[in-house]
C-alpha cells in the first residue's frame, strides 16, 4: 500500500501552489525576514503543519502502549530556517502537551513517536530536533 500526492508551484516563494487534485491552493509569499513582503504562506509553515499533524498521529498510535490517552495531546511544531555555512538550514522543536498526564510518561511517548513519525524519520540526522514536554 502506498499513498502518493503531488503539488505544483509557479513563481517560487512568491507564486501560487496548488495540490494536483485541485484541492488546496495557496498564495505563497517570501518571509519578511528574508526580504519578502510576508504576505501569503511559505513552505516552512506548511512543513510545520504537516509535521505536527503526522507527529500527532504517531502519538495517537502509541499512547495506549504508554498508558496515556493521546486524544487530548496538543502538538506544536516550531520550524526555524536560518543561514548556515552552505545556504539555509532547518531546526525544529516538537512540543507536546497532554493535560494531566505524567510528564515522564509523555517524554517516553514522544521519544517513541519520534522514532516512527515519517517526518521525524525523513529529517533524522539532517535536521536538529528538540523534543519538549509542556
Amino acid at each position: 500500500m502506498a499513498y502518493v500526492t503531488s503539488a505544483t508551484t509557479k513563481g517560487g516563494r512568491n507564486g501560487r501552489a496548488i495540490l494536483d487534485n485541485n484541492g488546496l491552493a495557496l498564495a505563497m509569499g517570501l518571509q519578511k525576514e528574508f526580504g519578502g513582503n510576508g504576505e501569503g504562506h511559505n513552505p516552512e509553515q506548511l512543513f510545520a503543519l504537516g509535521w505536527s499533524a503526522c507527529f500527532g498521529q504517531a502519538i495517537l498510535a502509541l499512547a495506549k502502549k504508554h498508558g496515556l490517552d493521546g486524544q487530548d495531546a496538543r502538538i506544536t511544531c516550531a520550524v526555524t530556517m536560518d543561514k548556515d555555512d552552505v545556504s539555509f538550514g532547518f531546526k525544529a522543536e516538537l512540543k507536546v502537551a497532554i493535560p494531566g498526564a505524567d510528564k515522564e510518561k509523555v517524554k517516553a511517548l514522544i521519544e517513541d513517536a519520534h522514532r516512527i513519525c515519517p517526518y521525524s524519520r525523513a529529517t533524522r540526522n539532517n535536521v536538529p530536533v528538540t523534543l519538549t514536554v509542556v
